[in-house]
């Protein structure tokens, strides 16, 4: 393909699975963010920290932003994420775990020409 043909975005696919080993150090971690984020209106602020307290999964959710991850590769500039955190059984030796593996996905969705 030249690059006349190359589209200019491209899809950036990372799935993390993390141990969380202190709860509360994710949760105090989480609602320090909430504090120090001038942008939060005062009645969104009380529902995040009661979401992020309740829920570690979503403590995590606010802590890890796609832009924090690519705002310094150069060259490029983030034009939409999305992402979401859940509670999972996880077996690192179990067949379904293969990182490398397919996720799933038919042909087409994953060849939607955008790499």
């Amino acid at each position: 393909m030249s690059t006349e043909e190359t589209s200019r975005f491209v899809r950036l696919r990372v799935e993390l699975v993390l141990e969380v080993q202190d709860v509360e150090e994710v949760t105090k971690a989480a609602l320090r963010r909430l504090a120090a984020d001038p942008d939060v209106p005062a009645e969104e602020r009380t529902h995040a920290e009661s979401t992020v307290t309740e829920d570690t999964a979503e403590a995590l959710a606010y802590l890890v932003d796609p832009f924090d991850l690519v705002s310094e590769v150069p060259g490029t500039e983030l034009q939409q994420a999305s992402w979401s955190s859940e509670h999972i059984e996880y077996d690192p030796d179990s067949p379904d775990w293969d990182m490398d593996g397919d996720d799933g996905q038919d042909d087409d969705e994953e060849d939607d020409g955008i790499g």
